[in-house]
């Protein structure tokens, strides 16, 4: 019998995965506009797509799927910031609820990359700065540190923004979160990568609770993650809802995988 013809990069396909890390949400206007000392930061790493990811699972599915169909399964080869704009509004048009713009800069910036978000820039849709890392060395020690652990994607009819509690003080958290991330990634350390992985998920379980905890959730998403925070350095969610848990650790974590990031020509 001879086997089918597809391979895994088929199925998959060419666009490169969006790993969101410390300080999600902050892209969003509605978060950022809370800020009382703004910019607040987030942190992307582009992924390469080895792996068939789970649909709903705060990997930027439907960002990746837009992005194949306008630009036949590749980025084009022009600058990035008008590639993220113009892949914002093929996603966003006629949107009530728009995507934020960082799961389309996660997906064409390569490397590791700060996003500092300023509401009052472009009334916060696009970042004020992004600061990018591709560092060959620091990139093969997150690759080593970052352990991906599948859980639940969310489910279909969920939403996170029941409840929104914008405390202006949990949202500079928020941010620092993602500038403390992006810190700990140059500097190599696991211990403060982990914590800004556990700052974020109690920023989220703050500002908005249904991320972690909905009635369409049918598993204790905090109770795991309090498990995986509690054995190594920390530990957060890829998404609303669950998706995949992001373990920091120097050893490893049982039924989790690494990602190759994907860095941008030296």
């Amino acid at each position: 019998m001879t086997k089918g013809g597809h391979t895994v990069r088929s199925l998959v396909g060419e666009i490169p995965v969006r790993l969101q890390l410390a300080g999600g949400w902050i892209d969003q206007p509605f978060v950022s506009k809370h800020h009382p000392k703004p910019p607040g930061s987030m942190v992307v790493v582009q992924i390469e797509p080895n792996f068939l990811p789970f649909e709903r699972s705060g990997l930027a599915g439907s960002t990746r799927v837009i992005a194949a169909r306008i630009w036949n399964g590749r980025i084009p080869d022009r600058p990035l910031p008008e590639l993220v704009r113009e892949l914002y509004a093929a996603e966003n048009e006629g949107t009530a609820d728009p995507s934020g713009s960082q799961d389309m800069i996660g997906i064409i910036y390569p490397g590791v990359n700060r996003l500092d978000y300023d509401y009052r820039v472009e009334g916060g849709v696009f970042p004020s700065h992004i600061e990018s890392c591709n560092d060959a060395g620091i990139v093969r020690w997150l690759e080593q540190v970052l352990y991906i652990l599948p859980v639940n994607p969310r489910p279909a009819g969920y939403s996170p923004l029941g409840v929104k509690n914008f405390d202006p003080e949990w949202v500079a958290q928020l941010g620092l979160a993602g500038w403390s991330c992006f810190d700990a990634i140059r500097q190599r350390d696991v211990e403060a990568l982990g914590a800004s992985f556990n700052l974020n998920m109690r920023c989220w379980e703050v500002l908005l609770p249904h991320v972690v905890r909905h009635p369409l959730i049918t598993i204790d998403l905090m109770e795991v993650l309090q498990a995986y925070q509690h054995d190594y350095p920390g530990a957060m969610y890829s998404g609303c809802g669950g998706g995949y848990l992001i373990v920091a650790s120097q050893k490893p974590v049982p039924g989790a995988f690494h990602v190759n990031v994907r860095t941008a020509p030296q």
